[in-house]
């Protein structure tokens, strides 16, 4: 996703070291590599079972180290060890392969278990969810993580219709409260609904603000973050800690690089739809950071 975008904005260098954060199947750190021509420090962190033995496949000749781990708990511990890293990625949302797998339970192309984990050793899922919560409740976390104006409604409707057993169930609940009828180019009702619900079993919003001040502090000076969201809300809280933290004022940490997200060119949207929510912004760290 943005890769050609990332590496601009990274400008990986010879010899540099690598954080990501959500290393997925390891296509931007393998581009990194290429580049930096060295995997010696530099550090591959997914929560995804699959996605951290897919890194330990695809890297198990290099001197790389792979976490399986939320990037939250990651950041913590790198910092706790003094780590330092000369570029910063994370790639937020949910992989295509996450997305293409129905037992997954993130999409509703095809009915899967109302799963939604990117880590399956948890125990909450989707299910607990929208079988457990009072309606209220339910209603709350589709309007505050989906952003949907029918949240009221759609809970009612999936109250009254439990047990829901998966997400085709579920998909076709939100579609008929909603009244909607399959129309080419159409986003589907649902699609507020299970980004709400994937946000809430992954406490991606929290995680992400308690994130954002670690990638900074795990940055050395001149090195670069880079953050690719998804969505608003996420996409807020980036703009949001990147100007205040590049703003005017003596213990400013960030220069901004982008002053406007990035967004995937058109190439890429032909090739990969999915590409068309991604923004991309970025910033370094200011290497002679003045002292109060």
């Amino acid at each position: 996703m943005l890769l050609r975008e990332v590496i601009e904005v990274l400008a990986p260098q010879p010899g540099q070291t690598y954080l990501d954060l959500t290393a997925g199947y390891g296509g931007h750190s393998s581009a990194i590599f290429d580049l930096t021509g060295t995997e010696k420090g530099s550090v591959l962190v997914d929560r995804d079972e699959q996605a951290a033995e897919a890194l330990q496949e695809r890297f198990k000749e290099k001197d790389v180290q792979i976490l399986q781990s939320d990037f939250l708990n990651a950041l913590q511990t790198l910092k706790q060890k003094g780590k330092r890293f000369d570029m910063v990625l994370a790639d937020l949302g949910v992989s295509s392969p996450h997305l293409e797998d129905a037992a997954r339970g993130f999409a509703f192309s095809s009915p899967g278990p109302l799963d939604m984990r990117m880590d399956r050793s948890q125990q909450l899922r989707a299910y607990e969810l929208v079988n457990g919560l009072p309606e209220s409740e339910l209603a709350d976390i589709l309007r505050r993580y989906g952003e949907e104006p029918r949240s009221r409604t759609i809970a009612r409707a999936i109250a009254a219709a439990r047990p829901v057993e998966d997400t085709g169930q579920l998909a076709a609940i939100i579609a008929r409260t909603a009244g909607f009828r399959s129309r080419h180019g159409r986003t589907h009702p649902a699609t507020k609904s299970f980004q709400a619900l994937r946000i809430a079993v992954n406490d991606e919003l929290s995680q992400l603000e308690q994130a954002l001040p670690l990638m900074a502090d795990v940055l050395g000076p001149g090195g670069r973050l880079a953050v690719i969201s998804f969505h608003s809300l996420e996409d807020r809280l980036v703009k949001n800690f990147m100007a205040d933290q590049a703003g005017n004022r003596y213990d400013a940490q960030l220069q901004l690089l982008t002053k406007r997200p990035i967004t995937a060119s058109h190439d890429e949207l032909v090739s990969n739809p999915r590409a068309r929510s991604a923004k991309l912004r970025a910033a370094a760290k200011i290497k002679n950071q003045k002292k109060g």
